[in-house]
């Protein structure tokens, strides 16, 4: 059986990419990497994957690493370091593999080149996170977009949040692209809780 890629974009920052990814990767038993990681001085997305999966999911470490929480463009020069975007290949493991973004489509990784730059490059399908809150159709239907005009291949949507059936219905209609499932907002994050919405996901 053929490997799965998949990159993890999503509509904003804080839209839950992370937890998701997790998930993904929990789901397919994956590889997860995370190539450019901004704010690490509040730790790393990495860590976190690494506390919330099982032992088969594993990880691989990061390209770039900067401490400040903000563009990774900027984390860069705030370091004096300078991201190739040259090096950003994807990496050759067994199995399936979860590739993780920044932010969303139009962060720049460095300040002549987005991560939907990068993303046109990879060819591999994406799957954009969407969280609900006012203005999440616009910026939702606004990603899916810009990766269709890229020519990127959409693998779905994952809303994350309480249930709102119109916002979903109207994203899914305009979108026209799969919904691969809704998680759950939970108060604490263990490893149960990625394993139960990991049997969820219709990744097929």
């Amino acid at each position: 059986m053929d490997s799965k890629v998949y990159f993890i974009t999503g509509i904003g920052t804080d839209v839950g990419k992370t937890v998701v990814s997790a998930i993904v990767s929990e789901a397919l038993q994956a590889t997860y990497w995370k190539p450019i990681q901004s704010g690490s001085v509040e730790g790393t997305d990495r860590k976190t994957v690494e506390a919330l999966c099982s032992d088969a999911v594993k990880t691989l470490p990061e390209e770039y690493i900067y401490e400040a929480p903000v563009s990774p463009h900027l984390a860069a020069e705030m370091e004096n370091s300078e991201i190739d975007v040259s090096r950003l290949l994807l990496p050759d493991v067994k199995g399936n593999l979860v590739v993780e973004g920044a932010g969303g489509l139009l962060v720049p990784i460095t300040r002549g080149f987005l991560f939907a730059d990068w993303i046109k490059t990879l060819k591999i399908p994406v799957i954009v996170v969407s969280r609900h809150y006012l203005g999440s159709i616009n910026h939702t239907l606004l990603t899916v977009a810009q990766l269709k005009q890229l020519e990127v291949p959409v693998a779905g949507i994952i809303f994350v949040g309480v249930e709102n059936t119109d916002t979903e219905s109207i994203i899914e209609q305009h979108a026209q692209v799969p919904v691969l499932g809704r998680i759950p907002v939970v108060d604490e994050l263990t490893p149960d809780f990625i394993a139960t919405e990991a049997k969820k996901l219709n990744l097929s």
